[in-house]
């Protein structure tokens, strides 16, 4: 049985909203966004590699920003291990096939069909950004671990990742790195004394 990871960067008050650009989610009026970029390279140094990985799962919105920009990237390393992986898509509005290849839509319930993806695999599949898809598997219990890039800023608005109404869940820290610009690279998991 596989674990499903999230990877996501946070602000110190928990915005989770358009770390990688500007115009990357502006929904709700959001200007702040790019706010992780200055401090990028230094996390992902500080993460490392990320374990074997038998799926990605993406929402919608995620999926379409990653498959607007990763392709067209072909001397980045990070584009033949996104092209590679299988990609699991929870989506009300898209329609197969997909135009990004090893890419399926998840048909109905999203998390009754990740919890059916975590039976069936033996390595981990991951999430990355997808906050929507994250707090609906938060809901039903199904992360096992977060990798959470936590940036030394306040913003004061924008979506975040912990809201109201959200089961309490009890997590363990498993690691932590600091990066030299001050970003906490926390791993906690999920169900663990």
């Amino acid at each position: 049985m596989s674990k499903v990871v999230v990877l996501l960067h946070l602000t110190l008050d928990g915005v989770m909203q358009a770390p990688g650009g500007p115009d990357e989610d502006r929904s709700g009026g959001f200007t702040h966004g790019g706010w992780a970029q200055p401090r990028g390279a230094s996390v992902v140094a500080a993460l490392g590699g990320i374990g074997e990985v038998g799926g990605m799962l993406f929402g919608r919105r995620t999926y379409e920003s990653f498959y607007s920009f990763w392709p067209n990237q072909p001397d980045n390393p990070f584009t033949a291990a996104l092209n590679s992986n299988q990609k699991y898509v929870a989506s009300t509005t898209l329609a197969e096939p997909l135009p990004w290849i090893n890419s399926t839509l998840l048909a109905g319930d999203a998390a009754a069909a990740i919890a059916e993806l975590k039976r069936q695999h033996a390595k981990n599949l991951l999430i990355l950004g997808s906050g929507t898809l994250v707090q609906s598997l938060m809901r039903r219990s199904l992360i096992d671990e977060y990798v959470l890039a936590i940036h030394p800023l306040v913003l004061g608005t924008g979506r975040r990742l912990f809201v109201e109404g959200l089961p309490p869940t009890e997590l363990r820290l498993a690691d932590s790195k600091t990066t030299a610009d001050g970003v906490i690279v926390a791993t906690y998991r999920a169900g663990e004394q």
